[in-house]
Parts: C-alpha cells; structure tokens; sequence
C-alpha cells in the first residue's frame, strides 16, 4: 500500500496546494478526477463516461470531470486511499472494499447466493438499508452517491467447477474480502488475494488457477483466453458504490453540487439499465471465442453449491453484524 508521503506526491501540486481535499481548480472549473479499476467498455466505465458527459453538461460547464480507467492512476488497494487525501475526487470501487476500511458491513453484498435476482438487489440499493449502509462512510471522510451494477459471477478456471470438490486445492484470485476468503475456503480452494489489474498475468503464467468475475469483466480483461473452463452459477454479486471525497463534496457550491446529483442519478440509472445487457453480450463474446467451455449448472449441482457455502452467511455474521445480514434477507424477502 502506498503511504501517505508516495500519495501526496503523486498527486501533485495541484493536490498540495488545495489542502489535498478541497475541489481543485483549472482555468476556473472544479475538476474532478474519477478514478476506477475497469476497461472504458464496461458498465462501470460506460457509466463513469456517461456521468462526466453529463456532469459537465449540468453545471453549464463549471465542473470538468476527467475519468481514469484500467488503474491508470491507482491500483485496488491504492485506491481508497488516495480518495481520503485528496489526490482523487471520485471512485467506484467495488463494495468488498469497504471492509478492510473498517465498514465491514457492505460485505454482506460479498455473501454467496444472497440476492437470487436484480429485483431483489434493487429492493436494497435503493431502499431503507442501502442508504444507511452508504451513511455509514462519513466517518471516513467519505460521502456515498449511488451503487452501481455490474453483475453476477461466474467461476473460472483451467479445469471443470462443476461441484464444490472440483475447487479443492485450487488457487483461485478473490478480491480483499474475508467473506470471499471463507468462501473459497468453503468450498476446499486456496483463496489468492490479488489487484484486478495483475489477474490476467497471473491466470496466463499458472500464478493462479481460476477466479470468479461477472461475464463483462472476464471478456474486457481477455480472462477467457487464458481460462478452459467456466461454470454460469450466478452464485455472488459484484457491485460498486460510487463516493467521493467528503471534504471536497460539502465545499462545492451548492448549485454545483445540485447538477453533479442530477448527472449522478441519471448515470445510475444508466449504467444498471446497461449492467445486465452487458453481461449478456460479453457471456456470448465468449462462447462464440471457442477458448472457454460453459457449463450451466443442473438442479443438482446447484443445490450443492447452496449446501456447501451456506454456512458462510452464519460464519460471517460476527464480522459484517448479524443485524445488517437480517436487514437485508428481509428487504429481499419483501
């Protein structure tokens, strides 16, 4: 993880100069740099894109928002970071994220098998509990604006996931989670911590055996080329929220900041309209390539999956908080 002394460098003295948090300025516009992880093609990165065009279209031009894909500026674990000095504006980082900042409570999202569809999903993020999740960020300087789809996973690897002990003993990359970490270890694989952006290397040279990504993120990284199998479980879901530095966010005019919430919205309803189309497009791409073979879970299997990670929604209670798991099967359930 870079320190606060690497970050503050690289963010320059623009970042310096602005106490590294209040919004910075450029021939008189407030600039934004949003910084995220994924190709430009994705949901996240259509969405990034749609909310500049529109950012900067509801301001009258005040605000200049510059959009930094494919880690160009910072790396997962860098991330953060970098949002709490200053050095960047706005992210979308996945929500596994919040976690190892000491909000525990957004890996809920991360428990397997929780959400059986987009409509159960939305009955969170856009209701009672996703909001109190998202207040649960000022404490670390940080205001959240909205989450993001990008879509249910697939399992991935060089040989066949068809049952849970197709996973023993495979290396198989998760994001920062303890959630994702005791799910691997559920299901008998060795769970392998890794940046999003070192994963494809790391699949092509045998570092890792497998991983788990919805479809859009498999295809843009080019996972497929370097991964024999896959297996369509729709077991997890992976979601974002988009923040942006408290400091910098309460400082904007007001004006301002009412166009930047209208650009958000619209580019929220944006890019989860897009997410699960997506996904289909890319899932297609894929078995049209010839390089992955599919397999679409049976009846059978699937109960199996269920039985063998179940547990982990019990394991992990202590640590998300029982309550925040209730919460939200009951949103679900309604």
């Amino acid at each position: 993880m870079l320190t606060r002394r690497t970050l503050a460098a690289l963010a320059g003295a623009t970042a310096l100069a602005l106490s590294l948090a209040a919004p910075a300025m450029a021939q008189d516009k407030i600039v934004i740099k949003f910084s995220h992880v994924v190709a430009p093609d994705t949901p996240k990165g259509k969405g990034a894109a749609k909310f500049e065009e529109l950012a900067e279209a509801y301001t009258n031009g005040a605000v200049d928002v510059e959009v930094y894909p494919n880690s160009q500026l910072y790396k997962d674990k860098e991330e953060l970071e970098a949002l709490q000095l200053g050095a960047v504006q706005m992210l979308a980082p996945s929500l596994a994220k919040f976690g190892p900042l000491g909000v525990q409570d957004f890996e809920v999202f991360d428990l397997p098998f929780i959400f059986p569809s987009y409509d159960a999903l939305r009955k969170v993020t856009q209701g009672e509990v996703g909001k109190a999740l998202l207040a649960k960020l000022e404490d670390k300087g940080i205001a959240g604006l909205a989450y993001w789809d990008n879509g249910f996973k697939i399992m991935s690897a060089n040989s066949p996931l068809h049952v849970p002990d197709d996973f023993l003993g495979l290396k198989m990359r998760i994001q920062s989670s303890k959630v994702l970490e005791a799910e691997m270890n559920a299901l008998g694989a060795v769970p392998q911590v890794m940046a999003f952006s070192e994963v494809y290397q790391a699949l092509q040279t045998g570092v890792v055996d497998g991983t788990e990504n919805p479809p859009s993120n498999m295809y843009t990284q080019k996972m497929h080329e370097v991964q024999k199998h896959a297996t369509l479980s729709g077991h997890g879901y992976l979601g974002y929220a988009v923040i942006v530095n408290k400091q910098f966010w309460d400082g904007l005019p007001e004006d301002v900041r009412a166009g930047l919430d209208k650009a958000m919205a619209e580019a929220t309803d944006y890019a989860n309209s897009i997410a699960k189309e997506e996904n289909d497009k890319a899932l297609a791409a894929m078995q049209a390539a010839g390089t992955t073979e599919f397999h679409e879970l049976t009846d059978e299997e699937r109960a199996a999956w269920v039985a063998a990670l179940e547990p982990v929604h019990e394991e992990m209670a202590g640590r998300i908080g029982a309550e925040t798991i209730a919460a939200v099967k009951a949103a679900v359930a309604e």
